[in-house]
């Protein structure tokens, strides 16, 4: 496997809604109900992501992740809402790449994106979702003690913030 990094592109965004739809339902099985596992539709995630896009290209990045023509994984990251930090708002692989490297290199590539919004970077987990947990743990990310509750699917969802200091963008992510 040959995974190539590079900027999304308005034609990439169909596919997005696809892989993010895709990749929930697989990382969220057995964490939330069938119910808010079938929410919504591969074609309307990706209407969401063109209308998000459409509004939020010139703060925030889009980053997929590509095997010949068949896309691998995205991140999605900007500006935070507090001043001075940067947000990694998603980071999906293909549930075929789940286990494949695709989520390091594209948090590999994150890093010095996010550092050129501030030095310290956050991101929201599903509290339930060890194993992304434990993804984000071994690239350096840590919890930060905030917690939340938001709906995903439609079903109210408990959530972990985990922040990262960025120092320049240094990867963290270990092999």
């Amino acid at each position: 496997m040959s995974v190539h990094l590079r900027p999304a592109a308005d034609d990439d965004l169909r596919a997005v809604g696809a892989l993010h739809f895709e990749s929930r339902a697989a990382a969220y099985e057995g964490i939330l109900s069938p119910g808010a596992l079938a929410f919504g539709s591969p074609e309307s995630l990706g209407e969401w992501w063109a209308e998000r896009w459409k509004w939020e290209r010139d703060t925030h990045r889009l980053t997929v992740a590509t095997d010949g023509d068949t896309l691998a994984g995205f991140t999605y990251l900007g500006p935070s809402e507090q001043d001075g930090v940067a947000e990694l708002y998603a980071i999906h692989a293909a549930p075929a790449y789940v286990g494949a490297g695709v989520g390091r290199a594209l948090m590999r590539a994150a890093l010095p994106a996010l550092a050129g919004l501030g030095d310290r970077a956050v991101l929201w987990v599903l509290a339930a979702n060890g194993r992304a947990r434990r993804f984000y743990e071994r690239g350096g990310w840590a919890l930060d003690g905030m917690t939340r509750t938001e709906p995903v699917g439609g079903e109210p969802v408990a959530q972990l913030r985990y922040g990262c200091a960025l120092e320049g963008g240094r990867e963290r992510v270990t092999e």
